[in-house]
């Protein structure tokens, strides 16, 4: 299991101080943010990408490769990154870049993007989203796993004898994550090319992302990559922890009661009884945790938003704290202790680089026999 956070970069004010952080202090408490959660332990640091007020992440790359430099063992990942208003040539460079900059500490989760202004800034249309998704990934696939790439498609100018660089570092191209709320046709494209799928647990009941998840595991399973539990799945969710969980629904509710996504709608009480919102002391967020695996089975990557709201910087990590220190490690224990054989480890560029290695040298082996039997013959 891969533990960390992930950030919408939402500039927020905070209701209790009436303040609104400027745009370069929210940026710098990301950063700030993202290097604590490699001091708490732990695995992953994921950012978002947006092109519109009040959000502050428009160029991931750039932050991720400041923290490259600023990190030793942080994987470094997207919340979101566009496929759909991205130019899938400009993806593939710039995330193969940053894995030579990270020494491989590099994944990313495409994801569609909602905000429905971004795609005609983008010369693009939102009603063509779901085309564009697919297209888009196809051709990036091709980018990273082809040296000299001719394509024609819908969306783009075609390309003629094209090279991609940098290549992927050690011929292995950055883990893809595919984000979806609602999509079924996002967890079949997951599915068919063998990448992992998060469901962005946060906002909907557990039964609608059950269906994805099952959908994505039974694909998996079919098009060759595995057992249903061999399924690379994430989840998200949002915590916020509290020494006992009077005093963490006491200091949170003034921040649920307000927050342009909460507010004003269903009660903190009935929000937490029916998503994955958990508010309270480090067992009651421990005990939620474990319920996911009851939900969706064994899975592979769960990340956790907490930097939002407008909670000030100092609460953010003072939360890290006791999520990397109270939380994290009786999860870690709990969701090992009955894990399955045979369900798929988390991702990492090392393991997939010896997989890589071992498939070549099988394929090599397997090659070396049949010429022998032809010579034999």
């Amino acid at each position: 299991m891969q533990f960390g956070i992930f950030s919408v970069g939402d500039v927020t004010t905070d209701p209790t101080t009436g303040r609104t952080p400027t745009e370069h202090e929210r940026i710098k408490a990301m950063l700030a943010i993202a290097r604590k959660a490699e001091e708490v332990g732990l695995d992953v640091f994921a950012t978002g990408e947006h092109h519109n007020p009040p959000f502050v992440p428009s160029s991931p790359t750039t932050m991720l490769g400041y923290l490259a430099a600023k990190t030793e063992r942080l994987i470094l990942s997207t919340s979101t990154t566009l496929i759909t208003t991205n130019d899938p040539v400009k993806i593939a460079e710039d995330f193969a870049m940053l894995q030579h900059i990270a020494d491989g500490r590099v994944d990313l989760m495409m994801g569609r993007g909602n905000t429905g202004p971004v795609y005609p800034w983008f010369g693009q249309d939102i009603r063509q989203g779901i085309p564009l998704a697919i297209e888009n990934y196809a051709l990036l696939r091709k980018l990273w796993d082809e040296e000299v790439v001719d394509w024609q498609g819908r969306f783009r100018t075609p390309l003629q004898g094209f090279t991609s660089t940098p290549r992927p570092l050690d011929g292995v191209a950055p883990f893809v994550w595919h984000g979806s709320i609602r999509s079924p046709e996002i967890a079949e494209q997951a599915a068919y090319y063998g990448d992992g799928f998060f469901a962005n647990h946060i906002f909907w009941p557990t039964g609608h992302f059950q269906k994805l998840i099952d959908l994505y595991r039974d694909r998996f399973a079919h098009y060759g990559h595995g057992t249903r539990e061999q399924a690379y799945v994430g989840l998200g969710g949002q915590v916020f922890i509290g020494r006992n969980s009077q005093d963490a629904v006491r200091e949170f509710r003034p921040y649920f009661d307000n927050a342009p996504v909460y507010g004003h709608g269903p009660s903190l009480e009935e929000f937490t009884s029916e998503t994955p919102l958990t508010v309270g002391s480090p067992q009651e967020v421990i005990e939620k945790t474990l319920t996911f695996r009851e939900s969706f089975g064994d899975y592979q990557r769960q990340l956790f938003l907490m930097d939002h709201a407008g909670l000030p910087l100092k609460t953010v990590l003072e939360q890290l704290d006791l999520l990397g220190e109270e939380v994290v490690p009786v999860l870690r224990k709990e969701l090992e202790k009955d894990r399955p054989a045979g369900t798929a480890e988390a991702p990492t560029h090392a393991a997939r680089v010896a997989a890589a290695r071992s498939e070549q040298s099988e394929r090599s082996e397997q090659s070396d026999k049949e010429q022998q039997e032809e010579v034999s013959a």
